[in-house]
């Protein structure tokens, strides 16, 4: 599992498709998330992750994965449905916003 994360986000770098992430559209895009990461990204419910200070590269990748349904586990059928409709320019908008929370 960590093998193909690793190789997801390292393909996502290699390639050059990281799209630059705008914090405030990520903002704004966020709402939905907060239901289960909280607001801001901070999880009140400990099944769920955080998101606030999390690196970019990583939420850009894993949310790829999601939306691919590459990344299998927990409660990955719940994130295929939401990451499903966000274009590239949303999951870098989303990383940059959650990456410059703390």
């Amino acid at each position: 599992m960590k093998q193909m994360l690793v190789a997801v986000i390292a393909a996502t770098l290699s390639t050059g498709t990281v799209a630059a992430g705008d914090a405030g559209a990520g903002k704004a895009k966020a709402a939905v998330c907060a239901g289960c990461h909280g607001m801001n990204g901070k999880a009140m419910v400990p099944s769920y992750p955080s998101l606030a200070g999390q690196n970019a590269a990583y939420i850009e990748g894993a949310l790829k994965a999601y939306k691919t349904q590459e990344r299998k586990g927990y409660q990955a059928a719940i994130m295929y449905g939401m990451a499903a409709s966000l274009s590239d320019q949303d999951i870098a908008d989303l990383a940059a916003y959650y990456a410059s929370q703390k």
